[in-house]
């Protein structure tokens, strides 16, 4: 699935073996209202639009590949929103900070008690990275996510878009949302270092409200990070980079011919309702 300046596309490959490309106009709510395009609230928009776009899609591919049931409704997509939120809450909020306490009678200062959490939450992450990487479904998810990279950087080389030109470049890509979540994690480390150490309760709710705030800079850096050229911009992506090993895996050639016809749909110098170049034409995994 690829989005574009003013449109999104998505490719599924039916059981016939012909490739059905559904695309769509891009309508943000911040169209609507600018101010959702601020620095800091830019990145909360961008990322909720992006988790429905997803969930649109993978709802469209699981239809147009044969299996049984229809589209999400705009309700079930709510729905499964607030349980991946829920979820999202208890692994890398709820867990670690309650895991936290257990050392509080070896460590007293306040900083390295948020710290040590902080790197809980990370370990709990990467865990869940690993965990379900492990899975045969997610693996071709991943294996189409490497396919959407090697396309994007196809394009942004200035290559003609063949699966023979696209193979050969990298399914890492410094605007994933592999990146991102990284980013996250790391921001909330440091900025939850410095709000002592309260109730647990206090420590819970206090993390899930300052959640937007900490998603808000973390896009403000990845949108930086893609635009910037400087070495050491360069090197502090790569451990996100190093993370989209587990995220990413060598497409095959029919997956790379999906992600082409997804890309083609929104190329921009194609696509009469694009007004402004790609600053980033990609996926909402990679944006």
């Amino acid at each position: 699935m690829m989005r574009g300046p003013a449109s999104i596309a998505t490719a599924v490959r039916e059981p016939s073996g012909e490739i059905m490309v559904k695309k769509e106009k891009l309508v943000s709510i911040a169209d609507r209202y600018p101010v959702l395009k601020k620095p800091m609230i830019r990145g909360v928009v961008a990322l909720i639009e992006s988790l429905v776009i997803g969930l649109k899609a993978l709802s469209f591919s699981a239809q147009a590949a044969g299996e049984e049931g229809e589209e999400l409704s705009n309700k079930e997509i709510a729905m499964t929103m607030l349980f991946s939120l829920g979820l999202a809450i208890l692994l890398f909020v709820v867990l670690p900070t309650y895991a936290a306490k257990y050392i509080h009678s070896a460590i007293t200062d306040a900083r390295l008690l948020n710290l040590f959490e902080g790197i809980l939450r990370l370990t709990v992450f990467l865990v869940y990275i690993v965990a379900i990487s492990l899975m045969k479904d997610i693996q071709r998810v991943f294996q189409y996510h490497g396919a959407e990279h090697k396309t994007i950087h196809a394009y942004e080389a200035g290559v003609p878009l063949t699966v023979d030109n696209v193979r050969g470049f990298s399914t890492l890509h410094p605007r994933c949302g592999t990146n991102f979540l990284l980013i996250v994690m790391v921001v909330s480390i440091i900025m939850f270092a410095f709000l002592g150490w309260p109730s647990l309760w206090e420590r819970i709710v206090s993390r899930i409200i300052l959640m937007p705030l900490v998603a808000g800079i973390a896009y403000e850096i990845i949108r930086f990070a893609g635009r910037s050229q400087a070495a050491w911009v360069r090197i502090s992506i790569l451990p996100g980079l190093w993370l989209q090993k587990l995220t990413t895996r060598e497409p095959s050639d029919d997956q790379i011919e999906v992600a082409i016809q997804a890309f083609e749909a929104v190329r921009p110098s194609e696509d009469p309702e694009a007004a402004t170049p790609p600053e980033g034409l990609c996926s909402p995994s990679a944006c």
